[in-house]
């Protein structure tokens, strides 16, 4: 037995390991858009590293024959008329039902190869994500120039609003656990779903791992979905607003400094005159002044109160958290009765 399975049994989880038995029900969950000429691999592929896994592919309203081949290379097919990446993984990790959860493109270009390394991690260190870091491959770049510079700007802009930069928070290849997939409120519509499964991660102090692993040139004929200003937009959008449900003391606080040294730095000169002449000349100025300080104290006041509520909602989240069984657990507890049993 390896060290990974060892610690595994150890803790009386299921090990998941490439020569051991896997008790675990694995998912392979491939949303898909108009992708024929490639996702027949991704389901091959991932059959043949899972063999006893069930790979779904959710059919996004494509206009090809993306289903048909999915369910000729042994997938079981579901549709998702309404359009957006989030939306489809949102109702994939609420309809399937499994203990490790496994979230890949269908557009062939990652490694289905390193999906074993990525399970194991998960199920050796208790984890409730492991995240596939790209390592670009072949002769030409696998993805844009644009796509690679703001997926770098958005790593850091992540790290700088919530204290821990990702290595590739973008990454469309993720194993899940039971316990997140279940917990994850999946509130985002399109690309910006890999921003939220991040930041919920950072916010819920979920234990999480990266792994490097290959990442390949798109097949010729296959295009890209993600558009590179406008998806863009969206997916900072996303990070401001989670960052505002978040951290809302952070946020409005920011806003109140802000408005509170405009206020200061127009009203400074009025109460300096008032105070050499005892008038005040600059009654505009002085009415725009007080406005400013006093919504700087409103939006403070905001801070304070939102702050709780995103505590009560941090707490909630928790507990449904918890209320999930983790990785193993029920095939745990499946064993000891059948021992007890035994005994009588």
């Amino acid at each position: 037995m390896d060290d990974g399975a060892g610690t595994a049994a150890a803790h009386g989880r299921v090990a998941l390991t490439p020569s051991g038995a896997a008790d675990a029900v694995v998912a392979v969950l491939v949303p898909c858009r108009n992708e024929a000429g490639t996702v027949g691999k991704v389901v091959r592929d991932f059959r043949r590293e899972l063999p006893g896994a069930t790979v779904y592919v959710y059919d996004n309203g494509s206009t090809d024959a993306t289903a048909q081949v999915a369910r000729a290379a042994g997938a079981v097919v579901r549709a998702e008329p309404r359009p957006g990446k989030g939306g489809v993984i949102r109702r994939m990790l609420g309809e399937v039902d499994a203990d490790v959860y496994v979230i890949v493109d269908g557009d062939a270009t990652y490694d289905a190869a390193s999906v074993r390394r990525m399970i194991d991690e998960l199920a050796a260190n208790d984890l409730d994500m492991v995240t596939a870091v790209r390592d670009e491959q072949g002769e030409r770049r696998a993805y844009r120039r644009g796509h690679r510079i703001g997926n770098r700007v958005f790593n850091a802009l992540l790290g700088m609003l919530f204290g821990a930069r990702p290595a590739d928070m973008l990454s469309g290849y993720r194993v899940l656990s039971r316990r997140f997939a279940k917990s994850f409120p999946a509130i985002s519509r399109g690309f910006e779903i890999e921003t939220e499964l991040a930041i919920h991660a950072l916010e819920q102090r979920l234990p999480t791992a990266e792994v490097t692993t290959p990442y390949f040139e798109r097949p010729v004929g296959s295009a890209s979905k993600l558009s590179t200003f406008a998806d863009g937009g969206r997916i900072l959008w996303m990070t401001v607003m989670l960052f505002r449900d978040e951290k809302p003391l952070a946020f409005f606080g920011g806003i109140a400094l802000v408005i509170a040294t405009a206020g200061l730095l127009l009203g400074g000169s009025v109460i300096v005159e008032y105070m050499d002449t005892r008038l005040v000349p600059r009654v505009p100025t002085a009415i725009l002044a007080t406005g400013l300080m006093l919504l700087a104290f409103l939006s403070l006041g905001c801070g304070l109160i939102l702050n709780n509520v995103a505590r009560g909602r941090r707490e909630a989240k928790r507990l449904a958290y918890l209320m999930q069984s983790a990785l193993g657990a029920n095939a745990g507890a499946a064993g000891e009765c059948r021992r007890w049993q035994s005994t009588r």
